[in-house]
């Protein structure tokens, strides 16, 4: 027998509302103020025409246009991203906290505007850094136009910063929106350095304790991630550091997994497709195991 769209609908609203089923707790009701993703996006489309003018947002065409438009886009920026940081200070707080953020969250965004100028030159040591290690770019525009990896650092950058200002949520969105466009996965919670640059970059994970030192460059496909999880007495795993400290001028060649926490020596070069878990000492060349070389017939070995 049929069952019409009207009693289904009141069959199943009882079992979506209430705790019909005990795995119901994973997925608690959230009833506070949500950070928007689109709006969040906005703030980032913000940074990037304020560290990149010219490039992105509204044409610039001389030092008075530029003088202008700055302005402009450091107040639209300063209003979204002063109500962005209420809401995500609201994301897991009591109702005391969330009136609370209504006086931090100004004093959070003038914070981090304030530091772009640090940040526009931190920034521009990681478009130097992918140029030089890049025979095919052939300018500066180029990388910060259209090279994907300057785009994952970017928000990287920016999040991290929000990170240490204390502001929860928003930090994980603005990396996954980059890590959503380019298929890089770099943790707000991650210490890098200058002049850091990967190339091509497509599935590159840099897990939250990472540590990374000056002029380090990566290839696609590299992970520095955690080799195990130490559980709490709840059974949880602890935030604890696990993954890998990169000292300065390290090189790490495609799909190489670096994971513990462990140490790779200043000047040292991982090859490509590595395994590594043991510490290694400054000027290391770790190498993956020659192929062997042999035949195969009829299809063996396919």
């Amino acid at each position: 027998m049929k069952q019409s769209i009207l009693n289904i609908i009141q069959k199943n609203i009882p079992l979506l509302t209430n705790d019909s089923a005990v795995e119901y707790k994973y997925i608690p009701l959230h009833n506070k103020p949500l950070p928007s993703l689109k709006k969040l996006s906005q703030v980032v489309d913000l940074f990037r025409s304020i560290i990149f003018p010219g490039y992105y947002g509204d044409t610039v065409t001389d030092n008075d246009t530029l003088a202008y438009h700055m302005g402009v886009n450091l107040e639209r920026l300063y209003s979204l991203l002063r109500d962005q940081v209420q809401n995500g200070l609201c994301f897991n707080a009591t109702e005391d906290q969330c009136i609370e953020s209504q006086k931090l969250a100004p004093e959070i965004a003038k914070s981090l505007i304030n530091k772009l100028p640090e940040l526009k030159r931190i920034v521009s040591t990681d478009i130097k850094a992918t140029y030089d290690s890049d025979p095919a770019a052939k300018s500066y525009g180029e990388v910060i136009f259209c090279y994907p990896t300057i785009r994952a650092v970017f928000n990287y950058r920016i999040a991290h910063e929000l990170l240490k200002l204390g502001v929860p949520v928003i930090p994980r969105v603005i990396t996954e929106l980059a890590h959503s466009e380019t298929g890089i996965d770099i943790h707000p919670g991650a210490k890098i350095g200058e002049y850091f640059s990967i190339d091509h970059g497509t599935g590159v994970v840099i897990g939250e304790t990472t540590v990374i030192g000056n002029h380090v460059r990566l290839y696609q496909g590299v992970t520095l991630g955690a080799k195990r999880f130490t559980l709490g007495e709840d059974g949880n795993p602890l935030n604890v550091p696990r993954h890998p400290i990169l000292e300065d001028n390290v090189v790490i060649y495609a799909n190489a997994n670096i994971l513990g926490r462990i140490t790779i020596g200043r000047d040292s070069i991982i090859g490509g497709n590595v395994w590594l878990t043991t510490s290694v000492p400054a000027g290391s060349r770790i190498l993956q195991q020659k192929a062997i070389v042999s035949s195969f017939y009829d299809g063996l070995g396919i």
